[in-house]
């Protein structure tokens, strides 16, 4: 009696570990290229910043969220009430906060309307604040005044939230130095008490961090 051939032989175990090799690697490869598009999103998002703030002063000799003649320059600008002084060249506020009449709030409005940014110009709309590729707030303000990280130098610092360490060291290395607490880019964990930021060494790929640069 002839018998039944059962399981698989060698040459059909062979293809099967190819085609797993082959799936596998396309995961892996799919993901780098994820990350490294996010970087390149979030380097912009740091490059554009300053460009608006830029572009709204050279235009209106002004800084925009601090713009004391907000309503002549642009319709349906709305003047900063908190906290600071309007005009006096700074922007005043937590580069994170939610609080609708503060400078550095305000600032995604002015570049807004001023047509330098895209997005939402209603204070009050939740698609109002800017999010980066990984989902983490983006902001401005003044440097003098900024408590996240300390030991930076400039004038204002543009920081990125809740952003993964392993995105967080390639923008580093791809802005500044590649050391996450010293130089113009640095990244902190979140939560963290304010410190001169996380070392490279020492960020964990998976782990959160607010990344700043100052300017």
């Amino acid at each position: 009696m002839k018998k039944t051939q059962t399981g698989f032989t060698l040459i059909e175990l062979a293809i099967v570990l190819v085609i797993i090799g082959l799936l596998l690697g396309g995961v892996l490869k799919g993901q780098e290229l994820i990350g490294i598009a996010k970087v390149k999103n979030i380097v912009a998002d740091f490059q554009n910043t300053q460009i608006y703030l830029y572009g709204y002063q050279a235009k209106f000799k002004a800084l925009p969220g601090d713009d004391a003649l907000v309503a002549n320059h642009i319709t349906g600008g709305t003047q900063a009430t908190t906290p600071g002084v309007v005009g006096d060249f700074r922007i005043d506020g937590g580069w994170s906060s939610v609080t609708t009449t503060d400078e550095s709030y305000l600032f995604w409005q002015h570049v807004r309307l001023a047509g330098l940014a895209p997005g939402s110009t209603a204070t009050n709309s939740p698609a109002y604040i800017p999010r980066n590729a990984d989902g983490g707030v983006i902001g401005i303000q003044s440097l003098n005044g900024f408590a996240t990280i300390t030991g930076m130098t400039g004038s204002f610092v543009v920081c990125s939230g809740n952003i993964l360490g392993r995105l967080a060291k390639q923008v580093d290395v791809t802005m500044d130095d590649g050391e996450t607490n010293t130089g113009s880019v640095r990244a902190l964990t979140v939560g963290a008490a304010a410190a001169s930021g996380t070392a490279a060494a020492a960020v964990q790929d998976g782990a959160l961090y607010n990344v700043c640069m100052s300017f």
